[in-house]
């Protein structure tokens, strides 16, 4: 198992989730639970749900376009055009001729190919080629593309959020912690004492 706080563990959490379906009814997860948005498409819920459960600190991005925001106000953000993503980054989505004229969908790079194509996990997906991609009720690995490509793959991604690895948010490490011994957790400066 990866430790809390890294790339491996994001990743790790995110693949164990591929092939969960929402439901019994639309747009019900755990993940809509955790971020208090139950009912509504939850490809950042998802997003957000795997970073806390794998001690990843980044911005809420249940709306994608504020996550979006939220990683360039950082300076954490990487355009498409000109990106060299990472395993973890967080990749943003406007799916050409979809309706909706700005990002609209979210996930986790999984791979960078080096030919302009990601092995991304995704939530609110579909596997299927007609199905939304942006709203298509499971959580799916998908081949996307960020720039022109040999392999054909239309260009969605508009660019990446670069979370801070290495930062073990201070409620995992409480719980990492407190199960292995009966040490605590300074509140106030995250230190452990015993």
């Amino acid at each position: 198992m990866s430790e809390l706080g890294t790339s491996e563990k994001f990743i790790e959490i995110a693949t164990a989730e591929i092939g969960t379906i929402e439901g019994p009814k639309d747009n019900e997860t755990k993940y809509g639970a955790y971020t208090k948005s139950n009912f509504q498409p939850w490809c950042g819920s998802f997003v957000n749900w795997c970073a806390n459960e794998a001690g990843v600190k980044i911005p809420n991005t249940v709306y994608t376009p504020g996550g979006a925001q939220a990683f360039k106000k950082a300076g954490a953000w990487i355009d498409g055009d000109i990106a060299d993503p990472e395993p973890g980054d967080i990749v943003y989505f406007d799916f050409p001729s979809d309706g909706v004229d700005r990002i609209s969908h979210v996930g986790i790079v999984v791979k960078d190919n080096e030919d302009g194509t990601v092995w991304c996990i995704e939530g609110n997906t579909s596997s299927k080629k007609k199905g939304s991609q942006r709203n298509g009720g499971e959580v799916c690995k998908q081949l996307r593309a960020f720039k022109k490509n040999k392999a054909g793959v239309m260009i969605s991604i508009v660019g990446f959020g670069r979370p801070k690895f290495g930062e073990v948010s201070k409620s995992k490490t409480s719980k990492a912690i407190s199960s292995t011994d009966k040490s605590k957790v300074c509140k106030a400066c995250g230190q452990t004492v015993k």
